[in-house]
């Protein structure tokens, strides 16, 4: 009897040890962080493409969270395509829209219709966004990682300063060698 009260408690007690250490979004809704090395999942891309997050080791990658429905999102992602994608992807930069739970038509035509270049890959359940933020958090964000898989920039919504400060950080990490 004794050793059966002693396994429960001790299951008890490493579940609330457990449920402490897990991780907690911060003010924006993220559970990742810059200096973390980002999460590595499979990327599959509305045109069939598959890969691994991890197989862009020694490019600047640049994820962002997206949705067609998400108005913020429409708003920047010309700003992404002109600004960023149109002039470094030539020079190191991968940027890669995640898409939310959209099914593949949905993307396609969301792709089409925002007239955008760089490739938007699919994330049934949001699991991928789960990976960085709450899945409860809004969607429109962008993590930026760099040649060894580390986050050095996270942003939210569309602000035009922090979308500065987010294109300075990729402009001088793609200078470097």
């Amino acid at each position: 009897m004794k050793k059966s009260v002693t396994i429960i408690l001790l299951t008890f007690i490493l579940s609330l040890v457990s449920c402490s250490n897990a991780r907690k979004p911060d003010d924006r809704g993220y559970l990742v962080k810059t200096g973390d090395t980002a999460p590595d999942f499979v990327i599959k891309e509305a045109s069939g493409k598959s890969y691994r997050l991890s197989d862009l080791k020694g490019k600047i990658v640049m994820l962002q969270f997206t949705a067609s429905w998400c108005s913020v999102c429409r708003k920047e992602m010309p700003f992404i395509e002109k600004e960023i994608w149109q002039a470094k992807k030539d020079a190191g930069l991968v940027v890669i829209g995640i898409d939310r739970d959209e099914p593949v038509e949905t993307v396609r035509k969301f792709q089409q219709d925002m007239a955008i270049t760089y490739p938007l890959a699919l994330d049934p359940g949001a699991d991928i966004f789960g990976l960085f933020s709450d899945k409860e958090a809004g969607v429109t964000r962008n993590v930026i990682i760099d040649r060894n898989g580390k986050i050095i920039f996270l942003t939210r919504l569309f602000d035009r300063e922090e979308f500065d400060k987010m294109k300075d950080v990729i402009f001088k990490e793609l200078e470097k060698k």
